[in-house]
């Protein structure tokens, strides 16, 4: 398992809009955000989710010239906290921790590794409240993780 576990923004509001933000601490136990990252939420946190700053600014600043806020701060506190996993959607975001060398997982990968842990019951019904609430994916992609996993 991976030291630290940390979520950028979307995978927040899009597990929260759907009611299944509780899905993080059942399979990760704890969470970790930066005071970026809860300023973009907005929302009251639970207990479970820990916020903490990033120590190089630096690093920060330098990935905001491609990122939002939230992003660069996430991918910062990773770089600084190895074996961290971070949880984020967003294709440039991904692209930029994966050249970094940070692994990565995204909403979808959250719901697979639920159904797989048996929190959840059916991807597809959980693909579809995502849809509802305005979380693109590819036809393509829901076929396949169904296809895979249901």
């Amino acid at each position: 398992m991976f030291s630290l576990i940390i979520a950028d923004t979307s995978v927040l509001i899009v597990l929260s809009k759907i009611n299944r933000l509780h899905i993080l601490k059942e399979i990760f136990n704890s969470i970790t955000i930066t005071p970026e990252i809860h300023h973009e939420f907005g929302e009251e946190l639970p207990d479970w989710i820990v916020i903490k700053g990033i120590n190089d600014d630096k690093r920060k600043r330098i990935l905001q010239l491609d990122l939002d806020d939230g992003e660069a701060s996430a991918i910062a506190l990773g770089l600084e906290n190895d074996d961290s996993l971070l949880l984020i959607d967003e294709r440039k975001g991904r692209k930029i921790a994966s050249d970094l060398g940070m692994k990565i997982i995204g909403t979808l990968g959250v719901l697979i590794k639920a159904k797989e842990l048996r929190i959840i019951e059916s991807l597809t019904e959980e693909i579809n409240k995502l849809k509802k609430v305005d979380f693109w994916i590819s036809e393509k992609i829901t076929k396949n993780i169904i296809n895979k996993y249901e």
